[in-house]
């Protein structure tokens, strides 16, 4: 049985329809002192609980749906679309935590089996005290693509260009690149143009996850020329006025996936989530 978070409901009925398992009715309420409690009405031996932890308040929830799951199920799985702190991998600072360790930490407590959605640092899997299983996703950004002229497919910087070629071979065609970034602090990034010809291309910039919007700004302000640009990432948090940024720097289209539900979540990972499970 699919067991859903409240920020989740999409990709978990997505992932109930590919499994063929029936969804969970699940709760969601407050205290009148705010705290969180939720209510799993039943489960099968087998419960999925897809939680989402894009804030605090999904961690919380997230724990106690692994408790409620526990409750009745015989084995509980626990999928985390997008896994929340997965960029603090590392104590950047003297007498900082290592974020992603305490959360991996605290949802190996209450699961048999991890799964997750391309995690920004692939590293955090390790912090987990159960098995825990990353999916690929980056794939699944080429279906709502429009036809493209001469596509070349832009990563931000190195370390991301994989994602860029996933994107490139599931569309079928096309050059994959990356940029050259310098991060001097959380806020100073620096990007390099990639010596790739952009001039009367369809340009498609692809990453794990857009936050702010700004490096992808600055990414389509080092194009010269381009026909088209379009916007592709995994996880499409969009804080603040990020698609704002994106559409004031020329951007055509956002695609995103359905591991953080937003408006420009085109295409949805359960199918890629059910091959892991």
């Amino acid at each position: 049985m699919i067991v859903p978070g409240s920020a989740s409901q999409e990709v978990a009925a997505a992932l109930s329809r590919e499994l063929d398992e029936p969804l969970a009715a699940a709760e969601y309420d407050r205290f009148a002192d705010g705290e969180t409690l939720v209510r799993v009405p039943e489960t099968a031996e087998r419960a999925i609980v897809v939680a989402s932890t894009v804030s605090d308040a999904a961690h919380v929830e997230l724990l106690q749906l692994q408790d409620a799951a526990r409750e009745q199920a015989e084995e509980v799985v626990t999928v985390l679309p997008y896994m929340g702190y997965a960029r603090q991998d590392r104590a950047f600072e003297a007498g900082q935590p290592v974020s992603a360790r305490a959360m991996a930490r605290a949802i190996s407590t209450g699961t048999d089996r991890v799964v997750t959605v391309n995690p920004h640092e692939g590293s955090v899997c390790d912090f987990f005290e159960t098995p825990c299983t990353v999916v690929d996703a980056a794939g699944r950004l080429a279906e709502p693509l429009p036809s493209l002229s001469e596509p070349l497919f832009l990563s931000p910087d190195a370390s991301a260009v994989d994602l860029a070629e996933a994107v490139r071979d599931a569309y079928g065609a096309g050059e994959a690149d990356y940029f050259e970034k310098d991060r001097h602090s959380d806020t100073d990034v620096e990007i390099r143009p990639s010596d790739a010809n952009t001039a009367n291309r369809d340009v498609v910039l692809v990453d794990d996850i857009i936050a702010t919007g700004s490096t992808m700004s600055m990414a389509i302000a080092q194009l010269s020329e381009p026909t088209r640009v379009f916007v592709t990432c995994v996880h499409p948090m969009l804080a603040a006025n990020a698609r704002s940024k994106l559409a004031t720097a020329g951007v055509d289209a956002v695609y995103g996936t359905d591991t953080i539900e937003r408006a420009v979540s085109a295409v949805s990972v359960a199918p890629a989530i059910a091959d892991k499970l």
